[in-house]
């Protein structure tokens, strides 16, 4: 089954405590994609200018992606900067420029229209419901969202949210959208709106994952080794993605082990800059790390008689 990835296209600024790094490989479909790759064919629609480097996408076709629906238009590639203190939970802006995303119109190749699984990563909600109404049947449909959109796009993210299956969203973003301090609340809003499920990114904190029925906590995995958050949410998205593909099977108790699934991308992801370590990254590794995830939060039942 493939993966249809559609978002940012970019080149990164990027500064931490560990370092800076400029004009970096980046991009939300960029990170989700890779990550999917891993698990299933994945193509990517996107957009990039005339000075992205052929290097980038030669990488991108070494991990079997379809990059048949990037564009290259004339001029610059979407650029990000921004910094991390030591709260790698919170990136600052310095500066972001759309430069070819601002004459952009999506076009999903013939090839892709029919694909089953669809992840729209970070972009223009108007851009999103563009994409939608070029599929024909996807099976699922997951989409991922930012402050500047839900602060300057809210009416379009509505109507995405109407349209998919699964939301994503860091905490932060969720309790603005649905303007509650409160998580289950604001899940509970959303869920509402139309999706079938919410799915919380809470960052070094694990994630959430909220139904109509039922609710599910994520743990984090214990990182010593952390250098750049950047892209870790989009890879977290592309592993979910990605191993629901390559299984086929869209029960709550798979579902779960796909947050799972999609936890150990990201914190492979965090740990160098860029897409550094996914490009030595094994399967080998990804499931040594899924196992480590298994045995720290597993843990017996407790009965009457253990506690009188």
């Amino acid at each position: 089954m493939t993966v249809l990835v559609f978002g940012t296209i970019g080149l990164d600024t990027i500064e931490t405590p560990f370092g800076k790094k400029q004009d970096i490989l980046g991009g939300s479909a960029i990170h989700a994609a890779v990550a999917s790759s891993f698990y299933a064919a994945t193509a990517i629609v996107g957009v990039a200018g005339s000075d992205f480097p052929q290097a980038h996408l030669d990488f991108l076709k070494s991990r079997q992606i379809d990059v048949s629906g990037i564009q290259i238009l004339p001029g610059e590639t979407f650029r990000w900067s921004g910094y991390y203190e030591f709260d790698m939970n919170q990136a600052h802006t310095r500066d972001t420029r759309l430069n070819v995303y601002s004459l952009f119109d999506p076009k999903v190749p013939a090839k892709h229209k029919s694909a089953e699984y669809v992840f729209l990563a970070n972009l223009d909600p108007e851009l999103q419901l563009k994409i939608l109404d070029q599929m024909e049947k996807p099976k699922l449909v997951a989409m991922d969202t930012m402050d500047y959109w839900i602060n300057n796009k809210r009416e379009a993210l509505h109507q995405v949210i109407k349209k998919v299956d699964f939301v994503l969203m860091n905490d932060g973003e969720a309790r603005q959208f649905m303007e509650t301090p409160n998580i289950p609340i604001a899940a509970a809003r959303l869920l509402k709106l139309g999706a079938k499920a919410v799915i919380i990114k809470k960052g070094e904190h694990g994630a959430l994952l909220f139904t109509n029925d039922s609710h599910f906590s994520a743990p984090s995995y214990p990182q010593d080794l952390l250098r750049d958050p950047t892209g870790a949410g989009d890879s977290f998205a592309g592993g979910f993605m990605g191993f629901l593909a390559k299984t086929g099977d869209l029960s709550e108790k798979n579902i779960r082990r796909a947050i799972i699934v999609g936890s150990v991308m990201a914190s492979f992801n965090v740990e160098d800059f860029s897409l550094d370590r996914m490009k030595r990254l094994k399967l080998k590794e990804v499931i040594g790390r899924f196992d480590e995830f298994r045995r720290f939060s597993e843990f017996e039942a407790i009965s009457a008689a253990h506690l009188s």
